[in-house]
């Protein structure tokens, strides 16, 4: 069990959040501009750009995806970025470009597509046919796309924000699990309350918000972010708490195929970049509860029969049986610490 002075050692041997989570926060404070009552979920997309990872939005239409992806590169100065509409007939070459050939240079000529820039835009993935899928697969994990043999960097950063319809089936094709475990993390907008659908009519009253938004941080920003997520800490029982809750979706009997190292890994990166955005030095168990399931639940293959009884569940509520079978077998640490600084665990 740590010791309060070996906690305190790490926190304070930390970076401190500073300049980082300035950055975040003006990053959120921008959007939230255009975005209307979805901190938390602007807060998750944040969390997958600094870990520099990739975000699946299951939702259904219009509830400001297209927005989210148009409002975060419009706040970086000299980001780009670019829509993919998928349909059945999209071709591996409409999201990696192909090389044309040019009569008067008498050569071919690479024309990059949609995957070329900062901020990409995959919508309704699920309905492009697998080897469309695929071509994503290179440029999510790798940073790079190969065509005719050669391989071609995609510019920093490089987030990815796939969306899927949940309530549409027809004509669509599943994303395999492999291409699944490579998001680092699922989050849902879902519909605004009341009071924010009114907001929202008031702020298009004299056109769209998206007009207006300026840039508030650069590139080199981000850079800062991303560098600063490392120097967050996180104390070995957290480390081990979260390894020991991934492995525990591995022996569920409600899971058919656990989630895998990359889980792990993802999740470790996500609570250290979730505690920076929250102006933290140090990670908090309830970092681990908030985000096990964005980042670990789209990973798991459940059984054919719990999948059966839970279809009158929604996610939310089929993430918290989850959450609650893998606690039972992986119970939350106990430390000795100052709950008034680093949080209750209970």
């Amino acid at each position: 069990m740590a010791d309060m002075t070996s906690v305190e050692r790490g926190a304070t041997n930390s970076a401190a959040p500073g300049r980082a989570t300035e950055i975040a926060g003006t990053l959120l404070g921008n959007i939230e501009t255009v975005v209307h009552g979805k901190q938390d979920q602007i807060s998750l997309v944040l969390t997958a750009l600094a870990c520099e990872g990739h975000v699946l939005l299951e939702d259904v239409p219009g509830t400001a995806k297209t927005v989210l992806a148009r409002s975060l590169a419009g706040s970086v100065e000299g980001a780009t970025v670019s829509r993919i509409q998928c349909t059945p007939d999209l071709q591996p070459t409409d999201v990696t470009g192909l090389s044309v050939w040019d009569p008067q240079e008498r050569r071919f000529e690479f024309r990059p597509g949609p995957i070329f820039a900062n901020v990409l835009l995959v919508d309704e993935i699920n309905r492009a046919l697998p080897k469309a899928q695929s071509a994503l697969l290179e440029g999510m994990a790798e940073r790079q796309v190969t065509v005719d043999g050669t391989s071609r960097p995609l510019p920093a950063p490089f987030l990815l924000i796939a969306t899927e319809n949940s309530i549409e089936q027809e004509g669509t094709f599943p994303l395999p699990e492999a291409q699944l475990d490579r998001f680092f993390l699922r989050t849902s907008l879902g519909y605004p309350t009341v009071e924010q659908e009114l907001g929202i009519l008031e702020s298009q009253l004299h056109g769209h918000p998206l007009e207006l938004l300026r840039p508030v941080v650069t590139i080199e920003d981000l850079a800062v972010l991303v560098a600063a997520v490392e120097d967050v800490y996180i104390d070995p029982l957290l480390k081990r708490w979260a390894v020991e809750l991934v492995r525990a979706t591995r022996e569920l009997e409600q899971v058919d195929v656990g989630a895998s190292v990359r889980a792990s890994l993802s999740l470790e990166r996500a609570v250290r970049a979730w505690a920076l955005i929250a102006g933290r030095s140090y990670v908090v168990p309830a970092d681990v509860e908030l985000l096990f399931e964005p980042v670990v639940g789209h990973r798991l293959v459940l059984g054919v029969d719990f999948a059966v009884d839970a279809e009158s569940l929604d996610r939310e509520q089929l993430g918290r049986v989850i959450w609650e079978a893998c606690l039972a077998r992986a119970p939350r640490p106990q430390p000795d610490w100052d709950e008034e600084r680093f949080g209750k665990t209970e």
